[in-house]
């Protein structure tokens, strides 16, 4: 997996104050019963069990392995004033499908 940070959104985290308790966590929300929808965002909190922890230029990025799934190989984040952290593409999928265990 390979995260990228655009210069924007690299300058913002490091102008940041990162902490242990408030450091920078990929999370999807995702939507939907029968076709699925998601959407990446970057949040701040504090690392879980069983991060995947991205250092990139000093800074380390949280990916928990739920959110991981849903990434692409490649994913790059990005930051403007008036969207703020832009990560990713978010996608939608009509596709259904029940999984029996």
């Amino acid at each position: 997996m390979i995260i990228t940070l655009t210069e924007a959104a690299l300058n913002k985290l490091k102008e940041m104050v990162l902490t242990e308790e408030h450091s920078p966590r990929i999370d999807a929300n995702v939507a939907g019963g029968c076709g699925v929808s998601v959407a990446f965002k970057l949040i701040f909190d504090e690392p879980r069990v069983g991060d995947t922890i991205i250092e990139y230029e000093d800074i380390k990025i949280a990916i928990d392995r739920f959110s991981k799934r849903y990434l692409d190989e490649e994913t790059q984040i990005d930051y403007n004033d008036e969207q703020g952290f832009l990560v990713g593409e978010s996608f939608a999928s009509s596709a259904c499908s029940i999984e029996i265990n």
